[in-house]
């Protein structure tokens, strides 16, 4: 796509390229910092070796949290709670971390996932900022995705299957890389308008792509 063609995307989304831009900055500027902020807690809970919480206060940190950073997502206090939102996530990471680092090679594991984390996340940004490819076509894909996942999370937890764990695994892997595509282009098209909201959505899908791919490797590995 060209600027002309990129401009008039943006026309039509009553934004202007100063728009744009700005909500570019804000995102990946809160983006650093909740990353950041989230390592740090979770570098807390692995010293303080700290429980994996119950599966019930997991949903409802989850979804609480990610409801009131919605509701919240116009005001200062939206900020608060995406700090609260990814804080609870890295909590939640330091029990995960400290049980792969337990294994013979789990440092290595998860050097390995944070480094392909890493890899994937800028290399499909710089795709989507670079290419200017409208991905609002994956909109359907991902939203019929999310339900299979959530289908194929269910049925492996009662399954008990590591066959069908893997397959979730590698269908996470996926989803959270598309993810990544879409809602870069939704910031730089103008379908997103809120730092706050693509911030957390981004968040997300690094989130996930991380557990995935280490879940992956240690399972390649002979170690999950």
């Amino acid at each position: 796509m060209n600027m002309q063609e990129h401009n008039t995307t943006l026309q039509h989304a009553g934004v202007s390229e100063a728009e744009v831009s700005k909500l570019f900055r804000n995102t990946y500027s809160l983006l650093a910092l909740t990353l950041a902020f989230s390592a740090i807690v979770a570098f807390v809970s692995m010293s303080l070796n700290l429980p994996y919480p119950a599966i019930i206060i997991t949903l409802v940190g989850f979804y609480g949290l990610l409801f009131l950073t919605t509701k919240l997502r116009n005001s200062s206090w939206g900020l608060v709670s995406t700090f609260a939102f990814t804080g609870f996530l890295g909590y939640t990471l330091g029990p995960i971390l400290n049980a792969y680092l337990s294994l013979p090679n789990g440092g290595q594991l998860v050097a390995m996932a944070l480094g392909m984390t890493a890899l994937v996340f800028f290399g499909l940004s710089a795709y989507a900022i670079l290419s200017r490819k409208d991905f609002s076509f994956l909109s359907s894909f991902l939203t019929a995705g999310a339900f299979v996942l959530i289908g194929a999370m269910l049925l492996a937890f009662f399954m008990e299957s590591s066959v069908l764990h893997l397959a979730v695994s590698a269908g996470f892997t996926i989803f959270a890389s598309i993810m990544i595509l879409f809602e870069t282009s939704q910031i730089i098209k103008g379908g997103e308008r809120n730092y706050i909201l693509a911030t957390v959505g981004l968040y997300v899908s690094i989130y996930n792509l991380f557990l995935s791919l280490l879940q992956l490797l240690a399972a390649f590995s002979g170690e999950d």
